[in-house]
């Protein structure tokens, strides 16, 4: 399978990730994105092989001009970071209903075969089950809690994405991530934020013993996938994908929150004391993938 791939979202970090591996696997990959979140650097080394289009998903005509011509639409314009979950539902879900939307529909007016959809964890908020597979329920449990405004939007844009693809395209595949880190990854995320506290305690103290706050107990767990290995799992599952199929691409190592913040600041040569806090209202205790499917 090879052409010309549109990716929405690609100076993201996870777009710019899926940007190289596209070009490394034979394609042809015009982005499309305002960078009002993305970050141009990351697509600096590959500035040269890519069409670059600046344009807002939530813009119809942009997204049109973009989708025309090519063979494959990977969707991932989205806001992420829990932290705009809570301080800007609105926009989280007009951008992710509005963009799914728009690509859909330029994708059946340009008869685009293929439609690759960036989805999330996320849909399954606190899952039944923990390893977790594609067939668990996906649950909005409180309409009125900010924070489900990323996951409902994923949501949505999976029920578009499965719908629309059952009579107008010839391969809708869906991908859910889980805890994607890697460098340059924004600060919005918990690997980054640790990293920055750990560093920020280590400048005002020589102690060598750190007395690190963290949010909630630290007993959650998540499940971390380095970006290289993400996008290797996620171009197999975009490519050779079967048509209508979710696919989970993260690891099985269920590391808790507590676990994560004593490895960053052994990385900087200290030990540290966690200070629980308040935990975000609706934060999911554990969080890990079922990855059979995809293996």
């Amino acid at each position: 399978m090879a052409g010309t791939v549109l990716v929405t979202g690609g100076s993201g970090f996870l777009g710019a990730a899926l940007v190289t591996k596209l070009l490394r696997g034979g394609w042809n990959v015009r982005v499309l994105d305002d960078n009002s979140r993305g970050r141009p650097r990351r697509l600096a080394a590959v500035a040269k092989e890519i069409e670059f289009v600046q344009g807002d998903v939530r813009d119809a005509d942009a997204v049109d001009k973009a989708t025309r011509g090519v063979d494959a639409v990977a969707h991932l314009a989205f806001v992420n970071g829990t932290e705009f979950f809570y301080s800007k539902p609105k926009l989280v879900l007009e951008v992710g209903v509005k963009g799914a939307l728009n690509t859909l529909e330029a994708c059946v007016r340009h008869e685009v075969p293929r439609y690759w959809l960036m989805s999330s964890s996320e849909v399954y908020q606190t899952p039944p089950s923990v390893p977790t597979d594609e067939s668990v329920p996906m649950s909005i449990p409180d309409p009125l809690n900010p924070r489900y405004s990323y996951g409902g939007g994923k949501l949505i844009s999976e029920l578009l994405a499965i719908n629309y693809g059952r009579e107008r395209f010839e391969q809708v595949v869906v991908v859910r991530p889980h805890n994607v880190y890697g460098p340059d990854m924004g600060y919005e995320h918990v690997v980054p934020q640790f990293i920055g506290r750990v560093h920020k305690l280590c400048e005002s103290s020589a102690d060598r013993h750190l007395s690190l706050p963290i949010k909630g107990d630290g007993r959650q767990t998540r499940s971390f996938v380095y970006v290289d290995d993400f996008t290797d799992g996620c171009a197999l599952a975009f490519t050779e994908g079967k048509h209508l199929n979710v696919y989970h691409v993260g690891t099985t190592d269920e590391v808790s929150v507590a676990e994560l913040a004593h490895k960053v600041a052994a990385s900087f040569g200290r030990t540290a004391t966690i200070v629980p806090g308040e935990a975000p209202a609706g934060e999911t205790s554990r969080r890990c993938p079922d990855i059979g499917k995809i293996e």
